[in-house]
This record gives structure tokens, sequence and C-alpha cells, in this order.
């Protein structure tokens, strides 16, 4: 199976192939933390989750690294602000990113430097670029000459001039061209400082990530990613001072997810329209989020808002349903199974259309995800798979008069399903249950059933459809299965 990667440096598909075989180095941007987490800050790390979780079934070795800014402009502003220090207030809004992660599933990274644990590095590199002549000091600061990079733009595909124009480039009449950029902020009354060859300061913003990634990567990454809105200036910045110092391609493949919007319009800090995560999670489920950012393709704009999430819930509510239908046909309970973690071809046996149907489909999965990691593809593959074992255990009468044969198709076939999902990070965990009071609700709900099933037996429809109808308005489902009457309450979306 030929993976191919789509690079925004080249504009093509290309085939995966990375520095040393077996192995991937990852980078990707991380927030400034100087405020709570929002619903922005999680696009890249699920999204980039996914795609380690997919290298690693393929067989790659993956180091994952995302880094911390905890030290900028805007810290600095809103810890003043807030009566307390830059360094107190990174390490609580850290926590409160890291805590985020946490939630989402997101698991995979292996590194999260912070950039004032590496200020000696960036000084090293910055020292390497003036040495090299494309950098140069000026009172107090060190900028990066532009024209002294013959390929400056190249990421963006366009000329410096282009670039300049309405891009967030400082201004200072330090720089000998306009769209030169700081490596070195000389310190101002108040500020955080380290010493350097040209005085007290702090490092710029893109010379923090090219000194981490390289300290931690090497020279070339395999992947570069983060969200669209960087690739300038940070990411063209970045790509053009560490090719400069190290004199070899800074990564081989850069991807840059899409941006969240609500309707037309793009969510973003700069709009104040973006959502902490914070009051997200107080109505929806984690896996409800996580779900939703991986339903459309990664490249792609995402859309959210609040009747998006509810139709996520409702559609997870659908394989909620049959993790409870297969512990009652398997015997066993559908988290307790373990998937295959190595990719594989499904082999199906001759004359079983089931299984068939199964192995296409654990195919057509594969080919979404090689495919630039395709996980809207992916997600759709997950529904029809939902939907071929629903139909087989009704067809089979799994739950009627279960056959051995037909019962462990189905397991064998439940266990793609839990296969896939574990690639995609979902269903993990199962779904929360309904607290201290299960016992009790469950035998009064028994209770409220069996009078039901009293009232349809003795043809009074009247009072079998008024309980019905009662519990539908508190907010519970009852369903009639051939071995007997369920029921469920509407969970958090």
């Amino acid at each position: 199976m030929l993976l191919r990667v789509y690079n925004t440096l080249t504009r093509t598909k290309e085939e995966f192939r990375t520095v040393e075989p077996g192995k991937v180095g990852m980078y990707v941007c991380g927030p400034t933390v100087y405020k709570p987490s929002h619903i922005g800050h999680m696009v890249g790390p699920v999204i980039f989750d996914t795609v380690k979780r997919y290298l690693t079934y393929c067989g790659y070795a993956v180091t994952w690294v995302v880094n911390i800014t905890d030290v900028d402009d805007k810290l600095i502003v809103r810890a003043r602000e807030l009566n307390t220090t830059v360094k107190e207030l990174a390490e609580r809004m850290t926590a409160d990113y890291v805590e985020s992660l946490r939630l989402l599933n997101v698991t995979g990274i292996d590194k999260m430097p912070r950039a004032t644990e590496h200020i000696p590095g960036m000084i090293e590199m910055i020292g390497g670029l003036i040495a090299r002549g494309f950098a140069y000091a000026a009172a107090g600061d060190v900028y990066f000459d532009i024209s002294h990079d013959a390929d400056y733009g190249k990421l963006c595909n366009r000329d410096p001039e282009q670039l300049e124009a309405g891009s967030r480039v400082e201004v200072s009449d330090k720089k000998r061209n306009p769209g030169d950029f700081a490596l070195w902020k000389g310190a101002k009354p108040g500020e955080p400082q380290w010493e350097s060859p040209w005085g007290p300061g702090r490092p710029g913003w893109h010379i923090e990530c090219s000194a981490m990634s390289a300290r931690i990567l090497g020279k070339t990454l395999d992947i570069h990613g983060g969200g669209l809105d960087l690739q300038f200036p940070h990411h063209e910045n970045e790509l053009a001072q560490s090719e400069s110092f190290n004199d070899a391609p800074f990564a081989r493949y850069w991807m840059h997810n899409g941006l969240l919007q609500m309707g037309s319009i793009k969510m973003g800090g700069s709009l104040n329209n973006v959502i902490n995560m914070a009051d997200i999670l107080k109505n929806h489920h984690p896996e409800t989020v996580r779900f939703l950012l991986l339903a459309t393709h990664y490249r792609s704009p995402i859309e959210y808002g609040e009747e998006r999430l509810k139709e996520t819930r409702r559609s997870l509510e659908g394989f909620y349903r049959f993790f409870e239908r297969y512990e009652r046909i398997a015997k066993q309970g559908f988290f307790d199974l373990v998937g295959p973690t190595r990719a594989y071809v499904f082999q199906s046996p001759t004359g079983n259309p089931f299984l068939a149907e199964i192995a296409r489909l654990h195919a057509t999965f594969l080919e979404s995800m090689n495919d630039d990691f395709n996980t809207g593809g992916a997600v759709g593959v997950l529904f029809e798979l939902l939907t071929t074992l629903n139909r087989h255990a009704d067809a089979a009468g799994l739950e009627a008069t279960p056959k051995p044969e037909a019962v462990a198709d189905f397991a064998r076939a439940a266990l793609v399903l839990r296969e896939l999902s574990q690639i995609l990070g979902l269903f993990s965990t199962p779904p929360a249950k309904s607290g201290d009071n299960d016992a009790l609700v469950s035998g009064l709900m028994q209770l409220l059933i069996d009078l039901r099933n009293d009232a349809r037996k003795a043809k009074n429809f009247p009072v079998s459809d008024q309980i019905r109808k009662r519990l539908t308005d508190l907010g519970v489902t009852l369903e009639d299965r051939p071995g007997g009457t369920g029921w469920r309450i509407g969970s958090k979306s």
C-alpha cells in the first residue's frame, strides 16, 4: 500500500519517503500559552495524533514533537493585565492545554519542549546566521535579512513584496528591508530577558521552532505540520532561517490543516470568536469533538457549531447502541477487544459475502488513509461498517436464535471496527454511565417496561403508548428487540 502525502511546498501529492527508513520525525507548532485553550488549538493536535497513529500502524517508529511558546509579546501583555508573572501564566495555561489534549485522547505527543528551555541553542543559531551573512544586529535586536535568501517565499509561492503586503510583519526603523524579521529582541524594562552577544533580550517567535526542532529531530524533519494560518509568516520564516543555517532541506513534507469556521466566518483569536475548550466540554463529550474534527479532510475548512456537534453526537449514538448489541450477542464487551496494531490484508473465506464486504471496507479505509490521510473518507467507512454489521445481525437473527458460525463471523467483523476506530483515536473507553443510582434507575425502568409489556399483551395500547411517550419526553428511548425491550438515556453530546 503506497502512502501519498500532499506537500504544501511542492503543491502535489508525493510518495511518502522518510529521511531514515522506518522512522518519522514530526514537528507540529503548538500554542503561545497566554490564554485558555480554545477549540482552534485542538484541530492540529487531533489531526496529527491520527497521522501518528496511522504511521505507527503502517510500521513506522514516529517521534512527534509539539512545542510550547512560553515567552512572547502576547504573554508579556497578558501577564501584566492579570498582575502575574509570565512564568506563572505560561505554566497555568500549559496545564490547561495539556488537559484538553488528554480529554480529546491526543496521546501521541512524545516531547513538548518549552521555548525558555532552549535559549542557548537559539542564541547559537542566531550567531551562526550572522556569521553566514543571513542576519544582522541592530541596536540590541537581530534581524534575518530576507534579501540574502534567494528562495525566500517558496513555501507560499510568492515573492517577498507580495508576502509583506497585508501580513503580520513587525514594523521597525532598525530593519534594512521591511520584510526582515526579528531573531532576537532587545529587552525592555520589566520584560523577561536572557544575556546574549547582542545584549539582554529574548528570542523572536520563529527562531524558537527552528532551534527546538533541530535539537530534538535533526536538521531535516520528515513532517512539519501546523494550521494554514501559520504558513506565513511563521513557517516561511522557519524554513528560511533553518535552511540558511543548516544548509539542508528543513522538512520533506509540509502539512497544513484547514481552519475552523462558523458558517462562512473563520474562527480565530483575532476575530474574538473562539470558544474555550472548558466551555465546550460543559455541554459536549470530548469524543464528539474529536469525531467532528476528523469527519472532514484535514486540508479542508472544518464547519463548527452547536448544531454540527449535536448532529455528530446523534451519529455516535448509533455506534454506542451497536456496542451494547455486540455485548448481548457475543457475550463480551466491545471495549475489551484488542484490534490488530499493524497493517495487513483482511482475508475473507470463499463464499462468505458478509466477510467479503468487511474485507472490501477494510481495504477502502486503508486506501482513504493512504490518500493523504483522508480521515473524512475513513470515517465514512466506519459508518458503512456499522450498517453492514447491523444488517448481518438482523438477517442472521443473532439476538433471537444465534448460530455459532454467524456469531463468529459477526465477532470477527466487529474486531475490524475496533481496529479501524483505534487508528482514528475513537471509542477508546465506554460511554459514561449515568452515575451512582444506576441500580435504582435500572430497577424503575424495568418496572415501567414490564407494565408496558403487560398493557400490550392486554391490547391496552393507549396505556403502552403513553408510557413510551412519557419516557421519550424525559429523554429515555425504548428499543424493542427480539430478546426483549432495552432502553437508553440521552447523554451529553
